[in-house]
């Protein structure tokens, strides 16, 4: 005798477009038009329709979108697994994952651990028709991955600049103000040597920075520095701790130091603590923040800050923007940096 099956034992029935639609009250057009992002809507509709999804826990049936529309509703995130910026990774995905949430999108991160292998990953998408749609970050002045995607047709933004002449969209973290900013801000605390301290020689923001602190010391008439990195993992904590001692041990220190990540930071000021140096005391020192750690290790030190959070949540809306079909050159922004100054001694 077949025993009869317990209802409770039943997964949960799939959520629909008419599910919904029964939950609001709303007509099944309205609905699919709302999560495609529709927006002849009014914004109180949107957000009813996205609540509702979101309650029912539904999720469109992906193959079927891409029959009828040829669309895949999936923005790509092409992470580069060398950056060191602490806690880039995590806040650059929370705000990729605010921007799209509500809509029809979903992301998919694919991480890159060799930049030598760089174009694979994109290669991959645009054969595959992956996604809709590509975020890359920490770009190169000629970044073979632009001009494949720019050959292509294929909507995409960059995390950082680039020197091509056809436009592209991107955001990025306005890096010349970075380097000003903080020179003039060590000028104004006595320092008249100044050094600067910077990973990633392959990037275009490593020549932008460079190109404005030296021009912003050579204008003040400053002795200047640099020190510089090819690839973020070039130079390993114990190697960036020893840095640091040597420059407590050296008579002709700069005593004023920028420095573009705070894992870099950390690792120079426990060297020169080493050599029994403070910061404040000793000399003065400057890092790009991008989470709370060094803060909250050096709570008296100056940072500036780029909001990662804020940076993602940029690079989706401009995406999304460009896969509607706005041209590139409209879809171009610069985040100001955030200066947190705890010293004004």
């Amino acid at each position: 005798m077949t025993e009869p099956i317990d209802s409770a034992a039943r997964p949960p029935k799939r959520a629909t477009l008419r599910t919904i639609s029964e939950m609001t009250g709303l007509s099944l057009s309205t609905v699919s038009l709302s999560l495609r992002g529709g927006a002849s809507l009014k914004e109180e509709t949107r957000r009813k329709v996205a609540d509702a999804a979101e309650r029912l826990g539904y999720v469109p049936d992906r193959a079927g979108v891409r029959l009828r529309t040829g669309k895949t509703n999936v923005l790509a995130l092409v992470l580069d697994g060398e950056n060191d910026s602490i806690d880039f990774s995590r806040h650059l995905i929370q705000g990729i994952g605010q921007a799209i949430k509500g809509t029809r999108y979903h992301m998919t991160v694919m991480p890159e651990f060799e930049r030598t292998h760089a174009v694979d990953s994109i290669q991959y998408i645009l054969n595959n028709r992956a996604a809709d749609g590509i975020i890359i970050t920490h770009t190169s002045a000629r970044d073979p991955r632009v001009q494949l995607m720019t050959e292509h047709n294929f909507p995409f933004v960059t995390h950082g600049r680039t020197e091509f002449y056809t436009p592209h969209a991107f955001h990025d973290f306005h890096s010349e103000a970075f380097a000003r900013i903080a020179v003039e801000r060590l000028v104004a605390k006595g320092c008249r040597n100044l050094l600067l301290v910077i990973g990633g020689q392959t990037t275009n923001n490593y020549h932008t920075i460079v190109k404005a602190f030296e021009g912003a010391t050579a204008r003040l008439g400053l002795g200047a520095r640099v020190v510089g990195y090819r690839t973020s993992r070039s130079a390993t904590s114990q190697e960036m701790r020893e840095f640091g001692r040597d420059l407590a041990a050296d008579p002709q220190r700069p005593n004023g130091i920028i420095c573009d990540s705070e894992l870099r930071s950390i690792c120079m000021l426990m060297g020169l603590a080493d050599g029994n140096l403070v910061p404040g005391r000793d000399f003065h020192f400057i890092s790009k923040q991008t989470s709370d750690l060094l803060s909250t290790l050096y709570p008296a030190l100056d940072t500036i800050a780029e909001d990662i959070v804020a940076a993602g949540s940029e690079l989706a809306r401009l995406l999304m923007r460009r896969i509607d079909g706005e041209p590139p050159e409209s879809l171009q922004t610069l985040s100001e940096p955030l200066t947190r100054w705890r010293d004004d001694t």
